[in-house]
């Protein structure tokens, strides 16, 4: 009987808006037998390719508009979600389980995509791929797509890690072969899982077999934007190194992991800048527009993208972060609600944090800050609309009738909405500009060096990378700081550099914030060092707004019980079939 390939495709489905032309978004034909697939070039790519469906996208809620039409950053002291049926308002209350919760599928997609890219590693053959010595991308093309599967493959085990802790290494078994489950056999993953800190060593381990087999940069990005390619390897390495040096991970607090984290950095930055066209921060020379235009414009020709899961046609993003009062053809609503907490984060033009510089205004608060406040978060007074169709006004959040503030479908429970990644289409005439969510930019690099350097060798050394971020938008420049100074302005650059990037959720928990304070004990703390009360903005008399800061109108409280919500549970029905999994602590039925 010839073997048939059936694996599981996750493609991105449910808004009719949505469109994705690209090479990499492939399906096979599932009753295709193992010969039929590796036997033949094309369908071998095509499935290579379709393994790439599986990367993690920040991104993907926007197809659920229903349940999880928002940023996941909802999830964490960034934001809240103003659609009361959102699945992740239950993680802000600590009330869903581990047979209840539909972000488990995380599980599934990265399970399959490690089943998927094992398949591939097993039956591609060089013979039929073709590995001859030819110049450009396609230099020895079979070693280059095993060394793409394989990084794939490190992907799903990272993203396992980043949201379930300890990870079952499903790679190469005793006898040198990839791993292929019997997906109908209730034992085949009945395996132990790895801890955690392990698991992301031999994740750095495998971007090492890796990164220097693949173009660091693909010359032909045209065709190719979009695979991995081995600045993605260095990257991954140095996110996972940075991961196990951090406290949730290195519990014994090894100096020599965050020497390994700033290495690893450094190796890229030192890579990157031998490359005839490396990656760079995106800069026009305008700091007051450069890191909102990074987000907006087309990602393929955008140089600080490192990987993003693909690029999406659609307003439906557009729809989703827009204030609420801007209607026509189309109507936004809104759902991606900032926090005061983030909006507190960004500091005054003198780069201080606004608490401690004495011209700061709270009746006048949007004035001398940081440019990249203006730039990601839309507020009273703020400019958005369409000029060519004379739809742009003052965004109006005033209680109780601002156009902006709430309507049946959407609004604010904060007083602000989401302008990073928001196209300023127009409502009357929409058309569907190109989004993509990265997985992996330039910025992170700098941050992860700041960050694993001031650790391993305090700020000396580590200012430099921070300060090339903050000259981008015009802020000053850090030096002369403890390292316990530069350490809490390095996270409070993270968390403003990469806010509703799929990377505060996993920050607050690798950081430990958690301990230390609760509900009650941080509110004399200034908003943007309270992590478990949410804050937001009311305004009133729109002519001339008055402000009063106050608790979120909803969930204005989040619960995280130790150390049980460092991790979320693994699906119930896997932990029956593969008992030696064993649950997360306090997740057990």
């Amino acid at each position: 009987m010839k073997k048939t390939i059936i694996y599981i495709i996750a493609v991105l489905t449910g808004l009719t808006s949505w469109s994705c032309e690209h090479y990499l978004d492939k399906e096979i034909d599932l009753s295709m037998s193992e010969e039929q697939v590796f036997g033949n070039s094309d369908n071998t790519r095509s499935f290579l390719a379709n393994i790439y469906v599986n990367l993690p996208d920040a991104f993907a809620g926007y197809t659920d508009g229903q349940f999880l039409g928002a940023s996941r950053d909802c999830m964490t002291d960034n934001a809240i979600s103003y659609w009361d049926v959102h699945y992740y308002h239950g993680v802000l209350t600590d009330s869903y389980s581990a047979s209840n919760h539909p972000l488990l599928g995380f599980w599934n997609t990265d399970v399959y995509g490690i089943r998927k890219t094992n398949q591939f590693l097993k039956n591609a053959r060089s013979t039929v791929i073709g590995n001859i010595e030819k110049a450009g991308d396609d230099n020895h093309l079979y070693d280059r797509n095993m060394a793409e599967a394989k990084l794939l493959r490190a992907i799903f085990h990272f993203d396992i890690v980043c949201w379930f802790g300890d990870c079952p290494i499903i790679a190469e078994g005793e006898d040198g072969e990839p791993i292929i489950f019997d997906l109908s056999d209730p034992e085949a993953m009945n395996m132990e899982r790895t801890p955690a800190d392990e698991a992301l060593k031999w994740i750095a381990d495998q971007c090492d077999e890796v990164k220097d087999k693949l173009p660091f940069r693909y010359s032909n990005e045209t065709e190719n934007w979009g695979r991995v390619n081995g600045a993605t390897a260095y990257a991954l390495k140095s996110r996972a190194l940075l991961y196990r040096a951090s406290a949730l991970h290195n519990k014994s607090v090894k100096t020599e992991y965050w020497q390994e984290a700033a290495q690893a950095a450094r190796d890229f930055i030192s890579v990157n800048s031998q490359q005839q066209n490396p990656y760079r921060l995106y800069s026009t020379g305008n700091p007051n527009n450069d890191y909102y235009e990074c987000f907006v414009t087309n990602p393929v020709y955008n140089n600080e993208y490192i990987l993003s899961r693909s690029t999406w046609q659609t307003y439906d993003i557009d729809l989703f972060l827009a204030p609420c009062g801007f209607s026509g053809n189309v109507n936004s609503t809104g759902r991606t609600n900032p926090t005061q907490n983030l909006v507190d984060c960004y500091e005054t033009i003198k780069g201080l944090p606004i608490d401690k510089d004495p011209d700061y205004d709270p009746k006048n608060p949007y004035a001398n800050r940081d440019p990249r406040l203006e730039q990601t978060i839309l507020h009273q007074g703020s400019i958005w609309g369409d000029v060519q169709n004379e739809e742009s006004r003052p965004v109006d959040v005033s209680q109780p009738d601002g156009i902006d503030y709430q309507d049946l479908h959407g609004g604010t429970l904060t007083g602000y909405y989401t302008k990073k990644f928001l196209v300023n289409i127009s409502f009357k005439s929409p058309y569907r500009p190109i989004h993509a969510c990265p997985i992996f930019r330039y910025t992170e690099i700098l941050l992860n060096a700041a960050e694993a350097v001031n650790e391993a060798e305090g700020p000396a050394n580590a200012y430099q990378y921070i300060n090339q971020i903050r000259a981008r938008v015009g802020m000053p420049a850090y030096s002369g700081m403890t390292q316990d100074q530069f350490r809490e302005r390095i996270r409070n650059e993270r968390r403003i550099e990469l806010c509703f990037e799929d990377h505060r959720f996993f920050d607050e928990r690798r950081w430990k914030i958690f301990e230390g304070q609760d509900v009650s004990s941080e509110k004399s703390l200034p908003y943007y060092k309270q992590y478990y009360n949410l804050y937001g903005v009311n305004v009133t008399n729109p002519d001339n707004p008055q402000y009063s800061f106050a608790p979120a109108q909803k969930h204005p409280q989040r619960v995280f019980n130790s150390p049980k919500d460092y991790y979320f549970p693994l699906p119930n029905d896997e932990v029956k079939r593969a008992p030696k999994l064993k649950q997360n602590p306090g997740w057990e039925l």
